[in-house]
């Protein structure tokens, strides 16, 4: 079994217009421990310090730290960063997956029936939430993909193909508020908005999908070194198949994650694990700046030797911790 070793750092800053009295901010940027990715070591540095902290588990599993600020500040530097271990994962006998309908039929309620507790955590991310729409348009879309009797992984990875061969990957398009019924008209986006359609395409047919948040390994174009900050973070689908489990699928690179995926956690969609959200009293506009950078731990000390590399003018070190 391969393993790699990765460094991830995760860099948020918001510079606020007016000074911020008040502010929750809920982080969910600790990857979860999986049978193919270990953490072994994290830490969040954070500026300035909140006055109360708590880490808690959401219904997701996810892993969540809660900050409390009292006050004033004018800006807020939240750096995580993570050693993580992936091991590759052993690919699923696509053809052998059973049926999508009937995958379907077993996971509608019927009176007096009663199902495993797998299937009933499956099918809660059968139904509409507030990224995911549930469409007649979405299950046409997706319904070309599967054919009656089509073994279940079979079609996923059909419909998966399509969406990245029909679909044009291009930032700026869209932001975390484009409808995904925008994104479907106008066939454009980014791994967000892919990941949320391919979802409400495998929902409109009754199929059980979930969000999954996490980071991408990312290679410099030939002849360029690694840039610190020059990373983001990605979003991917994985679908229940019963008898295998959690099936992950990336739209955005027609591929089933491996050792270049780092999972993050999963929800519904965007809006149970975005990595940094929060409210505040006071700020005036602001847009946070955000910095990932994903590197090998063979790469580490020839990325970070120069700190002129640093994105955003952040200081090497926060000069506070939580």
């Amino acid at each position: 079994m391969r393993r790699i070793r990765y460094h991830v750092r995760h860099d948020t800053l918001y510079r606020y217009d007016q000074p911020v009295g008040e502010s929750h901010q809920l982080l969910r940027l600790l990857p979860r421990t999986l049978a193919w990715q270990e953490s072994i070591a994290h830490s969040v540095e954070v500026c300035p310090e909140p006055s109360r902290a708590k880490n808690f588990v959401d219904p997701f599993g996810n892993r969540v730290r809660a900050l409390h600020f009292e006050a004033d500040h004018d800006e807020l530097s939240i750096r995580s960063e993570v050693w993580i271990d992936l091991m590759s994962r052993p690919m699923p006998d696509m053809a052998a997956s059973p049926p999508w309908d009937t995958v379907r039929e077993s996971l509608r309620y019927k009176a007096g029936h009663s199902i495993s507790r797998e299937m009933l955590e499956a099918a809660t991310f059968r139904y509409e939430s507030t990224y995911i729409r549930l469409k007649r348009d979405f299950a046409d879309y997706a319904r070309a993909s599967f054919p009656p009797g089509t073994p279940l992984l079979v079609g996923v990875e059909a419909l998966m193909r399509r969406i990245f061969a029909e679909f044009k990957f291009e930032p700026g398009a869209t932001d975390v508020s484009t409808p995904v019924t925008t994104v479907f008209t106008s066939r454009r986006g980014v791994c967000q908005d892919f990941a949320h359609f391919m979802i409400s395409c495998l929902r409109s047919l009754g199929l059980p999908a979930r969000y999954v948040s996490g980071y991408l390994l990312t290679r410099p174009a030939a002849g360029k070194k690694r840039l610190i900050g020059a990373d983001a973070t990605h979003a991917w689908v994985s679908v229940f198949c019963p008898g295998t489990g959690w099936v992950d699928f990336d739209p955005t690179n027609a591929l089933l994650p491996d050792l270049e995926h780092i999972t993050i956690g999963w929800g519904r969609d965007f809006g149970d694990i975005s990595p940094v959200r929060g409210v505040i009293i006071g700020g005036g506009g602001h847009e946070p700046e955000i910095a990932v950078t994903v590197v090998p731990e063979d790469e580490f000390a020839s990325v970070y030797g120069a700190a002129d590399d640093l994105p955003f003018e952040l200081r090497p070190t926060p000069a506070c911790s939580a």
